[in-house]
């Protein structure tokens, strides 16, 4: 009978300790996963560029800029002095028309539809002229984008960066100013701009 007790006694303290055993275990194993979890979330290597100085440091879009503004204002001139001439021929008509200068009405007509004519030009110039800036305008501004972006891909094969944010304004409420790499993508812009110069002379 005391036997019996002794293996039911034993049996019985096996089992808790195999209990206490197999519950400790997945608490172990998850405490070893949650490590290797923990350990093996990436860094991730954030850096940004400010646009706004960018846009007022790269030389690249400064040229851009001075050329569209050179050409802006060349339409703007010629526009002007076309519309000036046809403020003049109207003017003269209306004179020559209160005057009674025109011989016949065929000749007054005439000199009214040259006018019309000549204003129906002078708009379809100033579609043409504007469309072709505008085109112009939206060229420079992919060239310029795909120059950054190019050389953004460059730089980073170096650098290692996970992400590269655009700055604009603001339009990021906070951010570390040491990932600030602008004056470093500059730099980097520019001197690469001058080398195609010197290659295009």
């Amino acid at each position: 009978m005391k036997s019996i007790k002794t293996i039911i006694s034993t049996l019985c303290a096996t089992a808790v300790v195999l209990a206490f055993t197999q519950c400790n275990q997945p608490a172990q194993q998850a405490s070893v996963v949650t490590q290797v979890v923990c350990d093996s979330t990436p860094v991730l290597k954030v850096a940004y560029v400010d646009i706004d100085t960018l846009l007022t440091s790269y030389d690249l879009w400064i040229e851009l800029n001075e050329e569209m503004i050179r050409k802006e204002e060349n339409v703007r001139a010629t526009l002007n002095e076309k519309a000036k001439s046809l403020q003049a021929d109207y003017e003269d008509f209306e004179r020559k028309l209160n005057n009674n200068a025109f011989v016949t009405r065929e000749r007054a007509e005439a000199e009214q539809n040259r006018i019309l004519k000549k204003r129906e030009e002078l708009e379809a110039l100033q579609e043409r002229l504007t469309n072709e800036l505008a085109i112009e305008n939206n060229k420079n501004s992919l060239l310029f984008r795909d120059s950054i972006n190019a050389y953004i891909r460059d730089y980073n094969k170096e650098h290692g960066y996970n992400i590269i944010l655009s700055r604009i304004g603001d339009n990021i409420l906070y951010i570390d100013y040491a990932m600030n790499i602008t004056q470093d993508v500059i730099d980097g812009l520019n001197a690469r701009h001058e080398k195609y110069k010197e290659k295009k002379k």
